[in-house]
């Protein structure tokens, strides 16, 4: 089952949940019974070498070095 980020338009707040496809549009119910509202955004991601995964920071080309500099 996918992740889907949730963010409270009133004050930012981000929520992770993991739900079916065919809720990713639901409304979300405010895990902290405060009644705010959730919005889901898009969030992207990359793997790194073993598999490990962070942020999007931009691409990478095959000649990348881990520590992000370039190989040219």
């Amino acid at each position: 089952m996918p992740l889907y980020e949730y963010r409270c338009e009133e004050d930012g707040t981000t929520i992770t949940l993991m739900r079916p496809m065919a809720e990713a549009d639901k409304a979300v119910k405010d895990p902290q019974k405060k009644g705010r509202k959730f919005r889901r955004v898009h969030s992207t991601f990359n793997v790194g070498p073993g598999g490990s995964s962070s942020p999007a920071s931009g691409g990478t080309c095959p000649t990348c070095n881990l520590d992000g500099t370039c190989g040219l």
